[in-house]
Parts: C-alpha cells; sequence; structure tokens
C-alpha cells in the first residue's frame, strides 16, 4: 500500500483558485498511475482526472478546462491547480496511486467554494 498525504484545501470564493498537494510514501515515478478523485455530501465518488506514468492525462468533462493536474517526482508529490472554481466543486479531495493493480488513496482534504 502506497501512502498518500493530501493538503492544500479550504475555502475558496466562486471563481477562486486552489492548489492540491499529495505527498507519497514511495517514488512517484514507479507507480502505474496517479490521480485525483472527490466526493461531495450525499453523492460518489468521482475520478476527475489521472495521470499515467508516461504523463498521459485524462480529465473528466466536469473539469476539463479548469483544473490542471501535474507532478513532481523528486518530490513524490503530485499536484491538483484548481481555476474557476464553482460551489459545485465543494468536496472532499483525495489521490489515488495504482501499483501493480492495487489502487491505494489518501484520507483527503476539504475544499469548499462559497461565498
Amino acid at each position: 500500500q502506497v501512502q498518500l498525504v493530501e493538503s492544500g484545501g479550504g475555502l475558496v470564493q466562486p471563481g477562486g483558485s486552489l492548489r492540491l498537494s499529495c505527498v507519497a510514501s514511495e517514488s512517484i515515478s514507479s507507480l502505474d498511475a496517479m490521480g485525483w478523485a472527490r466526493q461531495a455530501p450525499g453523492k460518489q465518488r468521482e475520478l476527475i482526472v489521472t495521470i499515467t506514468r508516461s504523463d498521459t492525462t485524462n480529465y473528466a468533462d466536469s473539469v476539463k478546462g479548469r483544473f490542471t493536474i501535474s507532478r513532481d517526482n523528486a518530490k513524490n508529490t503530485l499536484y491538483l491547480q484548481m481555476n474557476s472554481l464553482k460551489p459545485e466543486d465543494t468536496a472532499v479531495y483525495s489521490c489515488d496511486a495504482v501499483k501493480q493493480g492495487s489502487i491505494s488513496w489518501g484520507q483527503g482534504t476539504q475544499v469548499t467554494v462559497s461565498s
């Protein structure tokens, strides 16, 4: 199991930006893929973006054009830059890691978009 710790959440006004970070317990360059998911109250967990070992990315339509995934292999850290935030983006955001067919995820960080 890969240990993952997210940070960077908070309260932001509509139209604002946040950058989330996810630090992994091991080298992320060796992982098959990573991603970010979110879960809003009363809703199912939604995978919003993934990045493979070869840096291929895939975004959900709900965040395409507003969110950007990136990583720093030297710091074993995955990022999610979120721009043009909307109230419907309010959720707990967590990062996922896929290693040899096994999926791990962290505890998550709360993002609240409200005026």
